[in-house]
């Protein structure tokens, strides 16, 4: 393969040609830094505080809504997950 084929303006015509993310992508991708700094914290808080530890596994839900997200399955697998190591 010549560099020619690959050079940034062919590379920029065939991403032109693409059709748009869904717009779920979108968003999902765009509140994944927010999600991982809130589980982050959560998680950390969870690890030198064992009451609140055991708080937040007895109703996942309620810990990730009490901070700003919504409780969804991805979330609460992620943070089951991360509590469980």
């Amino acid at each position: 393969m010549s560099e020619s084929a690959w050079s940034e303006e062919r590379l920029a015509a065939l991403l032109h040609m693409m059709k748009p993310a869904p717009r779920g992508w979108v968003d999902a991708a765009a509140q994944l830094p927010r999600l991982r700094a809130v589980l982050d914290d959560l998680v950390e808080r969870a690890e030198t505080d064992a009451a609140f530890r055991a708080a937040v596994i007895a109703d996942l839900e309620a810990a990730v809504a009490r901070e700003g997200l919504e409780p969804t399955d991805r979330a609460l697998r992620e943070l089951r997950t991360r509590l469980s190591k």
